[in-house]
């Protein structure tokens, strides 16, 4: 089935579907300073948040050489919880390959063989795991992730030569592929309908949209490897400036740059860069070229809309539809598609690691280790405040016997002249030190570690988790019981994970792959070798199939948890041997392991040939006994007549022509339904 077809908007479409998207925008911020908020965590995670003049004076000092100065410490908690949580989801979902896998009835394991070649492909194309192991740290860090799940056309350049031309003279070819991508969105420039659950958006929501960031040339490309574009608006686009997503195409730019990590190693709004296109003017240009600005804003929307609220000429223009658009800088709509899928839903899933049906109020994983580390990080700074006292101790001194250049010089041997007024009389008169006592600061590291644990009780994690040694006599089975209460909140999260994300995320990734893959091959690196995908096969099995992942697995899909023992149980077992196909169940397990043993079974002409030798050579051990009894007993036998007697007694040998049998030939043909023009095979 092809794929969805972009459609060419009427201007006063273009007008309200432009301002439909600022309303969208504005509804989020109007109603939530979600920047501000998310900007918090990151500076806790970054322990960045200390902006006090002790802390710059000091640490302003460090980098000026002096390293007596002590900077204000903030203990680590919220960046190794959320750390471990990560850590825990990825080892979960991400370390299966491939990360979506097949199972099926034996009768359709070749087209899970195809599917899995194809998910294998998608996630090695799409950079899957980094995608996803971003996805859940926004998920502990703010209790909201999202992923965009979308079927994505993609072009590339290379280069071919004719015969006779040269390297320099190859002109460049255009490649299509397609597939299954998944896209972990920045939230600092995402916007939702909040009227619904972030979870429900997907299926109930009416929009989710985000900004990117894109240079002149970046925009060039995006807008060449679109399928299709709104040709009209294209030279608009690329002239309009920098505007927001307000009522007005003026303000303040509504894309978002946090300010994290003041020592970054580059640490610059690139908007304010230097300007590309200074050198333009030195060139002749024509009259006509298109007015290029240094960076653009992209906002990709998508939106369940009601055509007909729009003046747009489609059919079933009165039901709700989801609809792709792309617009440039908040005024230039420059792409628009109805999303034909059959899922129906918003592309877009959105992940709430702790939902207690609070919604948006639910506290993430990194807000709840918070104040854990702020109040770990007061103690330890008390300890720090204690030893700036200790050496730079506090002093009353008489100004008439002691200048204060004098006693304030930073040279720890400079001599204190005392003024004449002071002649005659004890030193000890003219300064007196505070005594200090420091009896605190042994009590505060002790209780530090209590915090911690405290910390570590409320998000269900301990330290073996963070790969610290804890002492204590634990025989294996203990320690084992312990690590498995200490992941309990960590399975909870990944079920929930499961529901949210993965289990509408294979949902769509199926039906995607059934509604737009196009037969093909593809080369499994798993397999070391090509699969031929025959999307005819794929969608005949299709409702045979249960998708799995790494909470999900294959092994509870299709019950063989004790795999190793059923395969010794089947090879010893008589029993088990005369009531079932042996070969092809030893094959379907395997396959369901990703081994295919099917170009190694034997065929049927095989096995009839090799039976019929074997019956032979029976008879011929038969006939070799009576020719020797023969010869034993009976004297002056012929040669001739012991060949004639063979020949009466045994039967000539079967040859594997008889049964349509050629030794060293594949068990099967390859097949050959491939689209020459397939997008798959480009892919190679």
């Amino acid at each position: 089935m092809a794929a969805a077809t972009p459609q060419i908007i009427p201007e006063q479409s273009q007008v309200a579907l432009i301002q439909f998207h600022r309303a969208c925008y504005n509804m989020l911020n109007e109603q939530w300073n979600i920047r501000e908020q998310m900007r918090t965590i990151d500076l806790a995670y970054a322990r960045e948040a200390d902006l006090s003049v002790e802390q710059l004076r000091a640490k302003s000092a460090n980098r000026l050489g002096d390293p007596t100065r002590f900077q204000n410490v903030t203990i680590p908690v919220v960046k190794p919880q959320v750390e471990a949580a990560v850590q825990y989801q990825s080892a979960v979902f991400l370390t299966s390959d491939p990360l979506f896998g097949w199972v099926a009835d034996p009768a359709n394991m070749d087209a899970a063989t195809m599917y899995t070649t194809i998910i294998e492909e998608n996630a090695r194309r799409g950079g899957w795991v980094s995608e996803l192991m971003k996805f859940f740290r926004d998920g502990f860090k703010y209790n909201l992730c999202a992923l965009e799940v979308a079927w994505d056309r993609k072009t590339t350049a290379s280069i071919e030569t004719d015969l006779g031309m040269s390297l320099k003279e190859g002109r460049p070819k255009e490649v299509i592929w397609e597939g299954n991508c998944l896209r972990r969105w920045d939230l600092y420039n995402t916007f939702f309908d909040t009227r619904y659950p972030a979870t429900d958006i997907y299926k109930d929501g009416e929009f989710a949209g985000r900004t990117e960031l894109m240079s002149r040339v970046h925009l060039k490309k995006f807008i060449n490897e679109l399928p299709d574009k709104m040709v009209a608006n294209i030279r608009a686009a690329f002239e309009s400036g920098l505007g927001s997503a307000g009522v007005s195409p003026s303000g303040i730019e509504s894309y978002y740059i946090p300010s994290i990590n003041p020592d970054a190693l580059i640490n610059k709004d690139p908007r304010r860069s230097m300007d590309w296109l200074s050198w333009s003017g030195l060139l002749l240009r024509p009259e006509n070229e298109i007015l290029y600005q240094n960076l653009y804003e992209v906002t990709t929307l998508y939106a369940r809309i009601i055509p007909q609220d729009f003046r747009l000429r489609v059919p079933s223009a009165n039901t709700p539809q989801v609809w792709k658009f792309i617009i440039v800088n908040h005024q230039v709509l420059i792409y628009a598609e109805r999303q034909t899928n059959a899922h129906n839903f918003i592309p877009v899933l959105f992940g709430q690691p702790n939902d207690d049906g609070l919604r948006y109020q639910t506290k993430s994983l990194a807000q709840d280790a918070l104040p854990f580390q702020e109040v770990a990080s007061a103690l330890v700074n008390s300890a720090m405040a204690a030893r700036r006292r200790a050496i730079s101790d506090r002093t009353i001194y008489d100004p008439s016997r002691i200048t204060a250049a004098h006693i304030n010089s930073d040279n720890p041997s400079a001599k204190i002249p005392l003024r004449p007024a002071g002649y005659g009389k004890p030193a000890s008169e003219a300064v007196y030190a505070f005594p200090f006592k420091d009896d605190q600061s042994a009590v505060a590291f002790q209780e530090i570690p209590q915090i911690l644990a405290m910390a570590d009780k409320l998000n269900g994690q301990n330290p073996v988790r963070s790969g610290q040694f804890v002492k204590g006599n634990k025989n294996n089975p203990e320690f084992q019981a312990v690590m498995a209460a200490a992941t309990g909140n960590d399975q909870l999260r990944a079920l929930v994970f499961e529901d949210q994300v993965f289990t509408p995320a294979r949902e769509i990734i199926k039906l995607n792959t059934l509604q737009y893959q196009a037969s093909g091959s593809i080369f499994s690196p798993k397999l070391q070798r090509t699969v031929q995908i025959d999307v005819v096969s794929l969608r005949k099995a299709a409702a045979t199939f249960t998708t799995t992942d790494g909470l999900s697995s294959a092994e509870k899909q299709i019950h063989t948890d004790e795999f190793t023992v059923a395969l010794q149980t089947i090879g010893s077992s008589p029993q088990i041997g005369a009531g079932y196909n042996i070969a092809p169940l030893f094959s379907y397990l395997m396959k369901t392991r990703n081994v295919d043993l099917k170009p190694f079974e034997k065929s049927p002409e095989q096995m009839t040939y090799e039976q019929a030798v074997g019956a032979w050579n029976v008879a011929a051990e038969n006939v070799a006994e009576i020719i020797k009894t023969v010869s034993v007993k009976v004297e002056g036998v012929t040669f001739d007549q012991i060949q004639g007697l063979v020949k009466s007694l045994l039967p000539p040998q079967p040859t594997p022509q008889q049964f349509g049998y050629t030794p060293g030939a594949p068990t099967q043909e390859p097949q050959t339904q491939t689209a020459s023009n397939s997008p798959v095979q480009g892919a190679q």
